[in-house]
């Protein structure tokens, strides 16, 4: 039996109420021209969504590679559902991305989409007049709409703040951006929620680097619900969260979105992009597994140590000692008699210029007479305290020389990994800043801190290739 219109149109609305994704499916056609490609991983998006609505959340974070509908379905779906179907005009919507353009782009969207004859005949919701403009507009129950640049997040409060991709992938690896970024997310976001305790927070983006807001989202345990849907299945990663979904493919590998993104499509782009590019924006981790630069499976590690021919100590110090900041560390490395090199000791703090030096003297003097072979040098990186720590351990008469640089980071891990690939590194297997060195070895150059990192490449190219970039005077 045909329904009558009328109800055809009360069962729409219902359908809608009740399902987030089954919203996504009918409004699609009244904003975008191409057609609609229906995945599993929209109805895991659309849960959780769905979860924020309801309050069972009210802090969100999304990963998952570009292509998969976030944009369209935070930005746009997600706050013209609440408006209709959830019966919440009310609702003040604040999306914010990395560029302006990108979340004005949403904005207007979304205006199309609350103002279509479709939508209009379902949800009857009159936009305000005074108030209806390109990055904001609100409609006659005092709702709102509001787009914005990532760092300009001022003014209006809102229900919902929702931060789409806060960095692009270029931006990613300038330390100045990342910090820009976590900076907003950590004393901006919070201060412009209508109700600290009800409103809600949401970050969707692409993984792009160790130190990238998710990846301070993560460390910092700030009670994020995480959805993470990399493009290739990988079940030692496997997604469950707290509101009882998880991941349900089961084979390694097993693609994410096939119907848009086919592996043969996925091998395509993999190949095009490189290891660390498809490692971030599609499998959502900042390196490709096993390492980047430096594989896992090339780090050899020693349980006992033959006779040396010399020994050197190579620094890497901090400007500052804040909790975001580097490191300051020593490491103690030994020229075996075999060629090969090894790590003898190492320590790492934050330290203040004084207490910098007193602990530099003092590892000087505890690896002076540790091992066989002459203690020959230190050698801290020639840059602000460092350059200072120099000066100061001459006049205590600690042989020390200064490490120039003229090579970027990446380039001389590049020179030195040959090295580790070829076994001629070796790391102690018991020291307890081991599993330190190990996970920041792995992440380079994605890595949150890599000052651990940076001495284990100067003994490298030191003690044994002497690459050029390491101009030494007087050895």
């Amino acid at each position: 039996m045909n329904l009558p219109p009328i109800d055809l149109i009360e069962a729409e609305r219902e359908l809608c109420r009740r399902s987030f994704s089954h919203f996504i499916r009918r409004a699609w056609r009244h904003i975008i021209p191409d057609k609609y490609i229906h995945g599993w991983h929209v109805d895991a998006m659309a849960e959780h969504y769905e979860a924020l609505a309801s309050g069972q959340i009210t802090r969100l974070l999304v990963n998952v590679p570009p292509g998969c509908m976030k944009s369209t379905l935070g930005g746009i779906m997600y706050p013209a559902w609440l408006w209709g179907p959830k019966g919440q005009p009310q609702h003040r919507y604040i999306g914010a991305a990395h560029e302006q353009g990108l979340a004005v782009r949403d904005a207007r969207l979304m205006r199309e989409l609350v103002t279509s004859e479709w939508y209009q005949a379902l949800w009857p919701i009159k936009l305000a007049g005074d108030q209806n403009e390109k990055l904001y507009f609100e409609n006659e129950k005092r709702g709102f709409r509001q787009a914005c640049a990532v760092a300009s997040m001022t003014g209006r409060r809102g229900h919902t703040i929702a931060w789409d991709d806060p960095l692009s992938p270029e931006k990613a690896h300038s330390q100045l951006h990342r910090e820009t970024a976590i900076r907003v997310l950590s004393e901006t976001l919070t201060t412009r929620l209508n109700d600290p305790q009800t409103s809600a927070i949401v970050v969707v983006m692409q993984r792009l680097h160790e130190r990238d807001p998710s990846g301070y989202i993560l460390a910092s345990d700030l009670g994020y619900e995480h959805l993470c849907l990399p493009m290739e299945f990988e079940p030692s990663r496997k997604c469950v969260t707290s509101i009882g979904w998880e991941d349900p493919r089961k084979a390694d590998g097993e693609l994410l979105f096939p119907e848009r993104f086919p592996r043969e499509v996925v091998d395509r782009d993999k190949k095009a992009m490189g290891s660390y590019a498809s490692a971030g924006q599609l499998q959502q981790r900042p390196t490709p597994a096993g390492g980047g630069v430096f594989r896992d499976e090339w780090i050899k590690q020693w349980s006992v140590l033959p006779d040396f021919e010399y020994r050197m100590i190579y620094a890497d110090t901090a400007m500052k000692t804040g909790e975001e900041n580097d490191y300051s560390v020593f490491q103690h490395w030994g020229k075996g008699k075999d060629g090969k090199i090894y790590l003898l000791d190492m320590i790492r703090g934050k330290w203040e210029a004084p207490q910098l030096l007193t602990q530099a003297a003092a590892f000087w003097d505890k690896c002076r007479h540790s091992h066989s072979g002459t203690l020959r040098k230190m050698k801290p990186e020639d840059k602000a305290s460092g350059t200072g720590l120099i000066q100061q351990l001459k006049q205590k008469g600690v042989p020390v020389e200064g490490i120039p640089r003229s090579k970027d980071k990446v380039t001389r891990g590049y020179d030195a990994a040959p090295q580790v690939e070829a076994g001629n590194v070796l790391l102690p297997n018991n020291h307890e800043l081991l599993s330190n060195l190990l996970n920041e070895l792995s992440l380079f150059p994605m890595a949150a801190h890599d000052d651990m990192v940076d001495p284990l490449m100067d003994a490298i190219n030191d003690m044994l290739t002497n690459k050029t970039g390491y101009s030494w005077s007087g050895f």
